[in-house]
């Protein structure tokens, strides 16, 4: 029982700084940049706790944004993502565009994170076309 709980605190704290300090060091980066957020491996030191927890507690962490107001959804699913890998589950990053948008000052984008195929944080908006999946999988990475 300890040892859960331990883990739990260790989860929140990383995940509290790692919130904090994500706006700093991902604005203003290439995508590329920004998606080294979301290591497509990494060790499980959070194994254990369900994905359920992990996807609330993100929700949780975030649902106050300071900075990154305009870019939640990136926000949410780089965390997701990073944390649920941490807890190694095998998540989906997706990314979405919305196709009337591209011809506008500023493009409607979107993301969200899906587990074994079915969305955890967030979903693809209404009209958003699917354009990128960010996986482990080397056949599923790839530009859709």
């Amino acid at each position: 029982m300890a040892d859960g709980l331990l883990l739990r605190a260790l989860f929140r704290g990383h995940l509290w700084a790692t919130a904090r300090l994500m706006p700093v060091l991902v604005g203003h980066r290439s995508f590329e940049a920004v998606l080294r957020w979301a290591p497509l491996r990494s060790p499980a030191p959070y194994r254990g706790l369900p994905s359920a927890y992990i996807v609330a507690r993100v929700n949780r962490t975030v649902r106050h944004p300071w900075l990154m107001r305009d870019r939640r959804c990136l926000r949410e699913g780089l965390l997701a993502h990073r944390f649920l890998s941490l807890a190694g589950f095998d998540p989906d990053l997706r990314f979405g565009v919305d196709p009337k948008s591209m011809h506008a000052p500023r493009m409607a984008a979107h993301c969200w994170v899906c587990l074994d195929g079915r969305p955890v944080v967030s979903d693809s908006l209404p009209g958003m076309v699917e354009i990128y999946r960010h996986h482990a999988d080397a056949t599923k990475a790839r530009t859709v």
